[in-house]
């Protein structure tokens, strides 16, 4: 997964207003931990968050892909980014804030994974810090059988993404199928994502079992909701 979609991934998501979020995000940090000067992202993606919060921040980025950490590093190039599990990494050092932002931890797909990734992030905040973390939806709020469709109109990148979301368990499913066309030529390519569905509760019970108190907010930075640990 993003082996391919890496490449086009900021262009996806250009609707997304990275720069408001991570003031929303900066603004709840300095009211929280106004000592705050290191953060790690988890699950950082192409960098885009870390991008907003470089001049605020010592950042250092986590992520699986390696393509979308190639980018990561061609945006931010004196932050230091790390190939790594977000259920199971060492950095060696702490941070006074770890976020997890834009529904990643979905990423996780088991309740098992999700205390171990809650647990693999609480080890990495200093005394006093900051975890911040936004859901994916949860089995209740999830939507079966919805069309969607997304473009990218571009001078020399013309996209076309579209979806049925659907549900296996207690996995959401998405095969997404891109065509993309750039003066190179037309390519069409699909990939699966499988995305956890927890509840309120398991998220509540991940923070608690990670040894940090847990407050909620329904809104977020994006509308999902946010989950706010402190260590």
């Amino acid at each position: 997964m993003y082996e391919k979609l890496a490449a086009i991934y900021d262009s996806l998501y250009r609707f997304k207003d990275y720069a408001a979020a991570s003031r929303t995000l900066d603004d709840l940090i300095q009211r929280r931990v106004p000592r705050a000067r290191s953060l790690l992202d988890v699950a950082c993606g192409t960098g885009k968050c870390i991008e907003q919060l470089q001049s605020r921040y010592q950042l250092h980025g986590v992520d699986l892909s390696r393509e979308m950490l190639d980018i990561a590093r061609q945006r931010c190039p004196g932050v230091p980014f790390e190939q790594a599990d977000m259920t199971d990494f060492h950095l060696g050092r702490t941070f006074d804030v770890v976020t997890c932002l834009f529904s990643s931890i979905g990423l996780v797909r088991t309740v098992d994974k999700l205390d171990a990734a809650l647990v693999s992030m609480a080890r990495h905040l200093n005394p006093g810090g900051l975890l911040v973390l936004e859901p994916w939806f949860g089995p209740d709020t999830y939507w079966v059988d919805k069309l969607f469709a997304n473009y990218v109109d571009e001078p020399e990148l013309k996209i076309a993404w579209m979806y049925k979301s659907q549900r296996e368990g207690l996995l959401s499913i998405l095969n997404i199928h891109y065509l993309v066309a750039t003066p190179a030529g037309v390519e069409h390519f699909t990939e699966r994502h499988e995305i956890g569905l927890f509840t309120h509760e398991q998220y509540l019970e991940a923070f608690r079992k990670a040894g940090l108190a847990v407050e909620h907010d329904p809104q977020g930075l994006f509308g999902r909701g946010m989950y706010i640990g402190t260590s």
